[in-house]
């Protein structure tokens, strides 16, 4: 797994788990002195939200409507590629999501795809599983559930669907499940999704929201499924699971095809130049998606420390101490600090490459 409730990484003189991106808590109690604002490139977020509309007080003194909620699953079908509403399910983001979509198999033996997000571990543990970690599609053997993050975070990994189809054919033989976290599945090539493929009974899809549309504070994420596993899991998240304004803004981006389609364009330019940064520092880019790159590098925990202590948060992995993973800056003066940081740190003889 990347990482488990146990996992440390020393940092600053001192050791604290690093297990997730966005904590600007734990950036600035590991870099006190470091310069403010802290630029937070530990995610996979989009720097440049969609725009939020103004809310009348309303929507937020009275219960979600349901309306709304059926209008959010159909305008996400349509988005996503899911066959119809009823293989929708929204959720307040895709983690609640997990530990459900972990119980929708008999507890055996779940196989996460690795290295990869380490919550899918984590809901599969809480569901009863026998976690195990594998390299690859061939090696999840006789398990009933498997977890794939496609594309891969942190490596950008996309695997073919049919490949994907076959393992979900496999599973069915063992009446399992297999649970594609398309996460960051915006960005990637046309066609790669598993979405209209949930109709074989045994494939939940997740999708985030906030990712994309850089609005991951909304929470607001969606499974799609066969409509018997839908049903489950809309009836474990209860009535009025996604907010007012959830739905709102959900309802209103996801069908916002021209903004979609000008930001996957200007997001590629965005990862195109952050790769001439991090190249032209001397690191290896191993992999990545229009919203983040992994890089490799002997000297990843020094520079860790070096980008802490200018403001800039990056994330570094508890397992693997070569790697460290870039998001995008949102504002011209961020990718400037970024781009001097580098300089900097190159300038003053440190060995990024062995």
């Amino acid at each position: 797994m990347t990482a488990s409730l146990t996992d440390m990484i020393p940092l600053s003189g001192q050791d604290e788990p690093l297990l997730h991106g966005g904590d600007l808590a734990a950036a600035r109690r590991l870099f006190p002195d470091a310069r403010e604002p802290f630029i937070d490139l530990s995610t996979g977020i989009n720097p440049n939200p969609y725009p939020v509309p103004r809310f009348s007080a309303g929507l937020f003194s009275r219960l979600p409507d349901l309306a709304a909620a059926d209008a959010l699953a159909a305008a996400a079908a349509q988005a996503y590629g899911a066959p119809s509403a009823a293989h929708v399910v929204p959720a307040p983001g895709t983690q609640i999501l997990l530990p459900l979509v972990a119980g929708l198999v008999r507890a055996r033996r779940a196989a996460i795809i690795t290295p990869s997000y380490s919550e899918h571990g984590r809901a599969a543990a809480l569901a009863g599983h026998h976690v195990t970690g594998v390299r690859g599609i061939d090696a999840c053997g006789d398990a009933t559930l498997v977890f794939v993050a496609n594309p891969n975070n942190p490596d950008g990994t996309l695997l073919a669907r049919d490949d994907l189809l076959a393992l979900a054919k496999d599973l069915r033989r063992r009446d399992g499940v297999l649970v594609a976290d398309e996460a960051f599945m915006d960005v990637a090539p046309r066609g790669a999704s598993l979405a209209a493929d949930v109709t074989c009974g045994n494939v939940v899809v997740l999708r985030s929201f906030g990712k994309f549309f850089g609005l991951a504070g909304l929470r607001l994420g969606f499974a799609l499924a066969a409509p018997a596993m839908a049903a489950r899991l809309g009836a474990a998240l209860g009535p009025w699971a996604v907010s007012g304004p959830a739905l709102v803004v959900g309802a209103k981006a996801i069908a916002d095809t021209a903004w979609i389609e000008r930001t996957r364009r200007r997001l590629e330019k965005a990862a195109q130049r952050l790769d001439k940064i991090l190249s032209g520092s001397g690191l290896d880019i191993i992999g990545g998606t229009a919203l983040f790159r992994l890089v490799q590098t002997p000297a990843a925990r020094d520079l860790f420390r070096h980008l802490g202590r200018a403001g800039i948060w990056v994330r570094a992995f508890p397992d693997n101490a070569t790697w460290l993973r870039f998001g995008l800056p949102g504002t011209k003066r961020d990718w400037q600090r970024l781009d001097s940081a580098m300089h900097a740190f190159r300038k003053n003889g440190k060995a990024i490459r062995s």
